[in-house]
């Protein structure tokens, strides 16, 4: 499901306080002890902003299974509301103690405010204070993972901070920095915002080189760095630093999430793995045979893996922009397949595209790579010694001609995985430090209770899942846009791009037709054989614009045209990438917005 975070404030919310354009929204049950004890804290932080025109609205979250006394409530707070008095009935609901919301001492409330209270009692019954807490409860739903009373949505940002009056006043008075970190978190949750980037790099680095900077480009791509440490010297320049290194970086982050949905994911089981595996393998073979064909007999047939990947980043960006007009199984199966075809494209580049071999840096990094596997046997789940050792074998691996990326794949097999930790205990250990902590009243909590709190979180999940959370903004939002930069400056004047040579034409026939049909048709078989079966949900031609989609291979296919061709080669070729790339996406996107119109149309005749 996607979780929308911004549930503006309407017309259907109960007032608390009327304003400007400004609003807030809160979702409450009156019967919830914790939306009892943060009311002061929200009460204090409302009177400290009287000045700021601010829109104050109540929703409800009451689960099927809440209490009558939680249901009667916020019926007699929306029955209230009908008469113009909500905001007494909400007053005096709160001084009432939840154990006495019963229907005599909610009808005497409604007395004391002077409501009608023949109306009121038809009202508390109606089907428009039911459907008003049904609407309520499903926005809550929608708009976070947990949803839970309280929850506070400031400007339509939902509030994760801490319930303290410091923290809630400044997410409503929102000064420059709490403004700027709402909308640097709204960006990085946006699903397509990383896609968003790398087409800001690549158009940033056309644009530079093509614009009369080509010679600072070239002079920044060339420019050495490096560690000196006494008489050992390690140098390369920016590119290879970018391609080699950080991409490693970047391959641990994949190889991290293959090791996932390999253990505990999608492609757990065969059952689920099969149509995403059989749909990968065609997808990958089917370009690379046409590739290789158009390519046949000449050097640049050594570029054969170009047309075989496919853009995570870029297609399920595209997918989460088509929002429900794509269901949700055919995102999970586009998401299974991306990962196989990532995970296929990682060997290829490890087997194929180094640079020479060397034995003995080549038998240090097995035995670095055998460190790291004695740790995992030893289960030391501190990722610290793992990233250290991921350093040497880098390096070792560099070293010996093979690909560096592969490093990051090796360090990403070789952290422990272990099963997440009971939530309920953890749940109930929380609540005995915090139970601690509160016996010494409202003092700052102590180094120890911080500590055991940050190993309690630790534990909630494994390792992986942890360094994998730490290197994802950096490698979507730093790493890959450096790769985009760093490679896809090509001077479109001199780039010998042609559709006659064959290295252009091959990546291209590959990349938009050999990705469609190559997913399509062997899913198609593997049905039709009843190797694997296609959920329900799916229709043909939904799967084949997803596989269209697949054609977008940007990321991997430039990072193995730069390692398997010459240099002018590959800057024809790269463009060839990026025009594929642009057609899959806008072609993919058309079918999949037809097959939904289609769709539609049959289930409304």
């Amino acid at each position: 499901m996607s979780y929308q975070l911004v549930p503006k404030f309407d017309a259907d919310d109960l007032v608390l306080r009327a304003g400007g354009q400004a609003n807030i929204v809160i979702f409450i049950d009156y019967t919830d002890d914790a939306t009892r004890r943060i009311r002061d804290v929200l009460s204090r932080s409302l009177a400290r902003v009287a000045a700021l025109d601010l829109t104050v609205g109540i929703r409800f979250y009451l689960p099927e299974d809440a209490s009558e006394a939680a249901k009667l409530a916020a019926a007699a707070a929306i029955a209230a509301d009908r008469q113009g008095k909500f905001v007494p009935m909400h007053t005096a609901l709160y001084d009432l103690k939840k154990e006495q919301y019963t229907p005599e001492k909610i009808t005497s409330l409604a007395e004391r405010i002077g409501l009608n209270i023949e109306q009121f009692e038809t009202d508390l019954a109606s089907d428009a204070v039911a459907g008003k807490i049904a609407r309520d409860r499903q926005s809550a739903r929608e708009s976070v993972p947990v949803p839970h009373t309280p929850m506070l949505f400031v400007e339509g940002q939902f509030y994760d901070g801490v319930w303290d009056d410091t923290a809630v006043l400044e997410a409503m008075e929102r000064p420059f920095g709490v403004r700027l970190e709402i909308a640097s978190s709204a960006f990085f949750r946006w699903a397509a915002s990383a896609g968003l980037v790398l087409i800001v790099a690549t158009v940033a680095a056309l644009l530079f080189v093509n614009l009369g900077w080509a010679e600072t480009y070239q002079r920044w791509s060339d420019t050495i760095a490096g560690i000196i440490f006494g008489s050992f010297t390690f140098e390369l320049p920016i590119t290879i630093w970018v391609n080699d290194g950080l991409m490693a970086l970047f391959f641990l982050v994949v190889g991290i999430e293959i090791k996932r949905e390999l253990v505990d994911g999608e492609l757990s089981s065969l059952e689920k793995a099969a149509m995403p595996l059989i749909g990968a393998v065609g997808g990958m073979v089917l370009p690379a045979l046409i590739y290789t064909a158009v390519n046949w007999g000449r050097p640049t047939a050594h570029g054969w893996g170009i047309p075989m990947a496919t853009d995570i980043a870029f297609t399920l960006g595209i997918l989460a922009l088509l929002g429900s007009r794509v269901p949700t199984s055919l995102k999970v199966f586009v998401s299974a397949l991306a990962i196989v075809d990532d995970l296929g494209a990682i060997v290829v580049i490890a087997l194929f595209y180094g640079h020479g071999f060397h034995v003995q840096p080549f038998i240090w990094a097995g035995v670095v790579l055998a460190a790291m596997f004695a740790l995992n046997r030893g289960k030391v789940y501190q990722r610290l010694p793992y990233m250290l050792l991921f350093v040497l074998l880098w390096y070792f691996v560099y070293e010996s001609g093979l690909h560096a990326t592969l490093a990051g794949v090796l360090t990403a097999a070789a952290i422990p995985s272990r099963n997440s930790a009971n939530v309920v205990l953890a749940a109930t250990q929380v609540k005995k430090v915090f139970q601690y902590q509160l016996r010494n009243g409202e003092a700052p909590a102590g180094h120890g209770v911080v500590s055991i709190l940050e190993s309690i979180v630790d534990r909630l999940r494994d390792p992986g899942f942890h360094l994998q959370h730490a290197l994802e903004g950096w490698n979507n939002y730093l790493i890959l846009p450096l790769f985009a930069f760093f490679n896809t400056g090509i001077a479109l004047a001199g780039s010998g791009f042609s559709l006659s040579h064959p290295e252009v034409a091959g990546t291209m026939l590959g990349l938009l037709i050999g990705k469609p049909l190559g997913i399509w048709g062997t899913a198609y078989l593997a049905t039709k054989f009843g190797i694997a079966r296609l959920s329900s949900d799916i229709s043909w031609l939904q799967l084949f614009g997803a596989a269209t989609l697949c054609g977008i291979g940007f990321t991997m296919s430039i990072f193995i045209a730069s390692a398997a061709l010459g240099h002018d080669q590959a800057q024809a070729v790269k463009l060839g990438i990026l025009l594929a790339s642009l057609l899959a996406g806008g072609i993919g996107s058309l079918i999949l917005w037809r097959a939904n119109t289609l769709a539609q149309g049959r289930s409304g005749s």
